[in-house]
C-alpha cells in the first residue's frame, strides 16, 4: 500500500535513568515531531519530555485495573497511527529500549510501513544494559540466556547451567490472564520448582531492578532460589541466575580444530 501523506512514525528509547541515557538522535526525534506519545516509568520523566516538545501526550491513561494489557497495547498503536494518518510526524517515546519487552512499538512500526508511511525505531539503553554494568556481568565470558519468566515456566527450555540465566518480569511469574500486574508467592513457588530441575535450592541468585532516577540506587538483592516466594517482587524486577557448574569441554571438537590449525601451519 502506498500513500502520499507526509505522516511518519519514530519509536525511540530514552533509556532507563532519567536524563542520563537519551541519545542525541532520540532527542532530535522528540524535538522535531508534531506529536509525542510517551509510555515511560515515572511522571517526572513525562514532565522532562514536555520541556522538549509542546505536544506531549501520555499513554499511561490507557492502562486500567482489570483491563487486559493486550487491549491497552492495541490502543497505543491506534492512537499513534491516528496522528500518522493525519499527516503528522509522530514520535513514540518508550523507557529503555523501544524494541525490548515492548509490543506496541514493533506493531505500530509494522502497521505504519504496511500503510506506506515512513517508520523507524531508534534504540535505547535497556534494563539489560544496566544489569550488565551494575552486576558486573560480561555475557561473553560464559554465555547468557534470556527468557520471559512466564514463558520460561510454560515451556520446557533447554537450560545451560554453565551460563548465566536471566529471567525478565519475575514479579509476573505465571501470569496468563493479561489483567494482573503482579503474582504472589504460590506462583513464584512454581517458578522455584522449575528452576530446581537445573539448580540446587541453595544456589544464590540476584533480584535486580535498574534505577530510573539519578538519585536512586539499583535493586540488587541476593538470596537462595528457595527464598523467591518470600520476597516482594514487581514486574520491573529481573532475576539473574549465575552458573552453577563449569563449562564442559568438548574434546572431539577441540581435536578437530587442532588438526585444522596444524594443517594450516604445514600448508
Amino acid at each position: 500500500m502506498t500513500t502520499t501523506s507526509t505522516g511518519s512514525l519514530a519509536c525511540v528509547g530514552i533509556g532507563i535513568t532519567l536524563g542520563s541515557h537519551i541519545s542525541p538522535l532520540a532527542r532530535s526525534h522528540i524535538e522535531k515531531s508534531d506529536v509525542v506519545f510517551v509510555a515511560v516509568s515515572d511522571g517526572i520523566v513525562e514532565l522532562w519530555l514536555k520541556e522538549m516538545n509542546p505536544d506531549v501526550r501520555s499513554l499511561q491513561p490507557l492502562y486500567a485495573e482489570g483491563k487486559p494489557r493486550p487491549q491497552t497495547y492495541r490502543e497505543m498503536v491506534e492512537v499513534m497511527m491516528t496522528e500518522v494518518r493525519a499527516g503528522k510526524r509522530v514520535c513514540g517515546v518508550f523507557y529503555g529500549h523501544p524494541g525490548v519487552f515492548a509490543w506496541a512499538p514493533h506493531r505500530a512500526i509494522k502497521v505504519a510501513r504496511e500503510e506506506g508511511y515512513a517508520a523507524h525505531m531508534e534504540p535505547g539503553i535497556s534494563s539489560e544494559d544496566c544489569l550488565y554494568a551494575d552486576l558486573g556481568i560480561d555475557p561473553g565470558k560464559v554465555g547468557c540466556q534470556h527468557f520471559d519468566t512466564t514463558q520460561f515456566m510454560l515451556f520446557r527450555r533447554n537450560v545451560d547451567p554453565s551460563a548465566w540465566l536471566i529471567l525478565w518480569q519475575v514479579g509476573l511469574a505465571g501470569e496468563q490472564t493479561g489483567h494482573r500486574f503482579a503474582t504472589g508467592p504460590a506462583y513464584r513457588q512454581v517458578l522455584v520448582d522449575v528452576l530446581l530441575r537445573d539448580y540446587p535450592a541453595d544456589h544464590e541468585v540476584t533480584v535486580y531492578r535498574a534505577a530510573t532516577l539519578p538519585m536512586q540506587a539499583p535493586r540488587m538483592e541476593s538470596l537462595p532460589i528457595s527464598g523467591l516466594p518470600d520476597i516482594d517482587l514487581t514486574m520491573s524486577d529481573t532475576l539473574a541466575v549465575p552458573p552453577c557448574r563449569e563449562l564442559e569441554i568438548d574434546f572431539d571438537i577441540r581435536d578437530r580444530l587442532r588438526a585444522l590449525d596444524e594443517a594450516l601451519v604445514i600448508g
